[in-house]
This record gives C-alpha cells, structure tokens and sequence, in this order.
C-alpha cells in the first residue's frame, strides 16, 4: 500500500494516474457519467483512487463546464414539521434525480436575495425557494444565467418563474364548510401575526366563505406559526369563548397549542365545547392526543410537482412559466364531530 505518511498535500488525478498507470484523461473518464473507459482500467483507477484517498472535485468540474448538478434549495422554519419532511422529500427527489442538494437556511432576518446570489456563485444547476418570496431582481438575475428557479407557496415575484402553490382557497373553504357541517356558527380563525402568502391566503379564504355566508368571523393574530405561538393564542380564545364555538387554525403546529391550551390550561373540552381544525396534516396532528380533524396538503405531491418543474426547465429553458396548483382534502378526526 502506498505510503500517505503525514503529508498534508491534496491527491491530485495525477497522483491517480501515476499509481494506476494510466493516463490522466483515463482517471477523468473514470469519474464521468458516460464516458468509455475499458473494465480493466476503471477497476485499476478505482483501485488506485481508493488507496489514495481521491475524491472528484466536482465543484472545480462544474466550474470548468460553466454547469453543475448542484441545486440550491432556501429554506426557513425548518423547525416546523411540514416544512423538515417537505426539505426531505425535496432532497430525496433531488438525489434520485442524479442532483446534490444544497440547503440554505431563510430565516426572517436573511436577505432570500443574498442567500440565492451566493447560489449563483456555485453554477448551481438551478433554486428551489420555500423560505420568503424572492424579489423580482433576483429573479430575473437567474433566468439571465439560465439557473431554473422554482418558488414554492409563494406569491408572485413579478418575474416569469416557475411557481407551485397549494390550493388554500379551496382549503380555507374546505375548513369553513365542514365546521359549519359540524353545527357550528360563532367561528374564529387563529392566525400567526406575521403570515406567510399561503397561510394568510387561508385565512383570507375562510374568513371570505363565512362572510358571504353570513357567518361572523373573530380573526386572532397572535405570535408565531408555532406550537407556542398557538399555545398563547388559546389564552384569547378563552377569553372570547362565549363568542366562539368553532376554531379553523391556519398551521396544524398552532392548532397543537391551541388544543392543549384550552384542554388543559383551560379546561374547555374538544369538541363538545368547541370545535378545532387544523391545515397541513402533519405526523403529530395524527397522534392518539390530539387527533386533530385537518385540511391534507400532501407533502409528496407538492415535491413531485416542484421537482418536475425543475426538470422540464433544465430539459427546455425556453419554456413558458408554468403555474402548477396542488390540491387539498378533509381528514375528519376527533377535533369536530362531523
């Protein structure tokens, strides 16, 4: 076996080459997808590249082809749990696809802007955003550069990208029907205080359906999308409980606090009181605890759709921008008696 001893020097496919004793373009071909290289030298290659510790620098190779198969993926809330297995199907997707994903966390105080400029830097293959709406110059920076960019649940940026967004109109009314199918009539929506475009486009969607059905409708902004955000929105719920008897939270992670608050810091009881529904139908909202009757946004469906968007773009950069909308459903549990 060859000696690495304590030097620090990088292998390099000339160090491959010289080992294997082959040419440096056989060690290259070696490490390209397609390329012909005979049996017999791919397994002397290997062989030497193993021994060395070699690893492609396909970073340099991406560069070098002005293309890579590095795809940026911008993310926030990822302490949410739609949102960690919508950036694990994602990465699934991705890898399936022969694609790398790279994550880069948006949060509130990040420039989305400067998170998908550093992308750009990478020649990655294309973006995916599910963290703010990214602003139209940047947008247009990556059609400029051929770098698909594909924003998911997001509004308009006002540049001629790719879009998926989930069909929360159809959801808000969902949610408004069944509790008004369940026998209730005094509803409130709980809300966090800073809403996205697709959560604040449930509650706009509920709040629309009541009004014109006549239903009066007790918005409660309160904190953030959060297990704690909703935790705290129960303590005005039951200050205002004579006045509710039907509860439509816009994220199922509010809507777990928002039940164990009333249950167990205020002793209303679910649903003989009053009636909860949530929206995603993420894991938790399944557990004996909470059984919580929600509006189904499918996680997988909502990738696949992302995730062929993203191909058609890299297979045809000229096509037209494309909007694709993803459907909802009713998971009736134990939250509304329906």
């Amino acid at each position: 076996m060859a000696d690495r001893g304590s030097s620090k020097k990088q292998v390099n496919s000339f160090d491959v080459a010289r080992l294997a004793g082959v040419s440096r373009s056989a060690v290259s071909r070696t490490f390209t997808d397609g390329a012909s290289v005979s049996e017999e030298t791919r397994e002397k290659v290997t062989r030497a590249a193993t021994e060395l510790g070699y690893r492609v620098n396909v970073l340099a190779r991406s560069l070098h082809k002005q293309k890579s198969d590095l795809v940026g993926v911008v993310a926030a809330d990822l302490d949410n749990p739609f949102r960690g297995e919508q950036i694990d199907l994602l990465s699934q997707g991705l890898l399936e696809m022969g694609l790398r994903p790279i994550l880069l966390r948006g949060d509130p105080s990040t420039d989305v802007a400067d998170l998908i400029g550093s992308l750009l830097q990478y020649s990655v293959a294309g973006v995916i955003v599910t963290s703010d709406t990214p602003p139209e110059e940047i947008c247009r920076e990556c059609l400029e550069n051929g770098v698909p960019l594909v924003v998911v649940n997001k509004r308009d940026p006002g540049a001629p990208v790719d879009r998926v967004v989930t069909d929360f109109e159809a959801g808000g009314r969902l949610a408004f029907d069944h509790l008004i199918s369940c026998g209730c009539r005094k509803l409130a929506v709980v809300t966090p205080e800073r809403s996205s475009y697709s959560v604040n486009g449930r509650a706009l969607a509920f709040e629309q359906a009541a009004n014109d059905a006549g239903f009066p409708v007790v918005r409660i902004a309160w904190g953030a999308q959060s297990y704690d955000g909703g935790l705290a929105a129960s303590a005005y719920v039951n200050r205002v409980k004579s006045e509710i008897d039907g509860v439509f939270c816009t994220a199922d992670y509010l809507a777990l606090g928002v039940l164990d608050g009333l249950r167990h810091e205020y002793g209303i009881r679910v649903p003989e009181d009053m009636q909860v529904i949530g929206y995603d139908d993420i894991v938790q909202a399944s557990w004996k605890s909470y059984d919580l009757t929600t509006i189904v946004q499918s996680r997988k469906d909502l990738c696949d759709i992302t995730l062929n968007l993203l191909m058609q773009r890299l297979v045809d950069p000229d096509l037209p921008q494309q909007i694709e909308v993803s459907g909802v459903s009713l998971r009736q549990r134990k939250t509304t008696t329906g």
